[in-house]
């Protein structure tokens, strides 16, 4: 275990992070510049010691996981997102619309969060959205929902004709928790417009969860990387979600998503492990004012995502259930994975297990 109280020598094949680990080892802020020589690096061992380092700093030797589901109410969408291969058009074969009851029923009673995003749907009214949650905090009164992308309330705004502020209050009135940090993509104008034209911009999406701050809501943020994106605008994707961070200091948790090839493969092939693990170091690095930093191993895999909790993440998401946005563009994790199976993959990479809720309140440390 790294002593956080002194830095630790690292030896480094890169002399372009000897810099970078003054700055980290000392707490000062790197600039957009040194992230990118993060991202460029071939010298993955010392990057990574330097982001499990902070990690160390900030959650000591803690892994923190969740028993959770994720549920994604229907598929149908108005959008047509060219790296989705989740959406679907009302009257497609492989489209679906949970009820409300078919959504209640695949909450476990003991379940800790329930994280549910979905397609923009043309047609439901946004009184079904509030009896969802109603229901499911009546049915499930411990479950914490953690619901609706900063997109999906853009366009609950756009559809129903409230204001954000409307959405967001009767949406918390009903039981909402804490919101999801999907439908950022990449804060890249120029991706915006190849890859998702239609959805929320940067400016939007931080609006947007800076309201729900203010309203009292914790979120989480993400970067869906590995498909058309330069390693300048993912850095700058994190240099813009840190400022924000300044400002309401809201957000509990950031979650780097690979990019899932599926059918709608923007590039030629997956990100690798490697990317996936610098990509993930440079995030911790880069984003001094975020609790945490997710190892998501639903897009990662078990394994590199196991390794990834010396790289920089403290957290490893939850036991999830049955994921459909990934796994419908061919993720090739298993559908879900047990509690003491998370246990063991936290311990094999030399942490501690704690079991969290949605906003991260300790329930279980599984000490040795």
């Amino acid at each position: 275990m790294l002593d956080v109280d002194t830095k630790p020598e690292i030896r480094f094949r890169d002399p372009a992070l000897e810099p970078v680990w003054d700055k980290v080892a000392s707490g000062e802020r790197l600039s957009e510049a040194e992230g990118l020589s993060c991202l460029d690096t071939q010298d993955l061992i010392g990057l990574g010691r330097m982001a499990d380092f902070v990690a160390r700093r900030r959650s000591g030797n803690r892994v923190y996981f969740t028993f959770n589901v994720h549920v994604n109410p229907t598929n149908v969408c108005v959008l047509s997102c060219k790296f989705c291969d989740f959406q679907a058009k009302a009257g497609d074969k492989h489209a679906y619309e949970f009820s409300i009851e078919d959504i209640v029923g695949q909450i476990l009673p003991e379940v800790h969060e329930v994280h549910m995003v979905g397609g923009h749907h043309p047609t439901i009214p946004f009184e079904w959205y509030e009896d969802l949650i109603r229901t499911i905090k009546a049915e499930r009164p411990s479950v914490q929902v953690k619901a609706f992308t900063a997109a999906e309330v853009d366009y609950f705004h756009k559809r129903f004709k409230l204001s954000d502020r409307e959405v967001l209050t009767r949406l918390i009135e009903a039981g909402l928790d804490s919101m999801p940090g999907g439908g950022a993509e990449v804060f890249s104008e120029r991706i915006r417009r190849e890859l998702f034209l239609g959805k929320v911009g940067a400016d939007r999406w931080i609006e947007i969860h800076h309201l729900a701050h203010e309203l009292g809501l914790k979120s989480n943020a993400t970067l869906l990387y590995g498909h058309i994106e330069t390693h300048a605008e993912r850095v700058q994707h994190l240099v813009r979600l840190r400022e924000a961070q300044d400002e309401s200091g809201g957000w509990l948790c950031f979650i780097p998503l690979e990019y899932q090839l599926g059918t709608t493969m923007l590039v030629p092939r997956q990100a690798s492990p490697i990317d996936d693990l610098r990509t993930l170091a440079t995030s911790r690095l880069m984003l001094d004012n975020f609790p945490h930093v997710k190892a998501y191993w639903v897009m990662s895999g078990e394994s590199t995502a196991s390794i990834g909790l010396n790289f920089g993440a403290d957290d490893l998401d939850g036991t999830i259930g049955t994921e459909r946005i990934a796994h419908a563009a061919m993720a090739d994790s298993p559908l879900g994975i047990q509690r003491d199976q998370i246990v063991r993959l936290v311990r094999s990479a030399g942490k501690v297990p704690v079991e969290r809720n949605a906003t991260y309140d300790v329930l279980k440390v599984y000490d040795a």
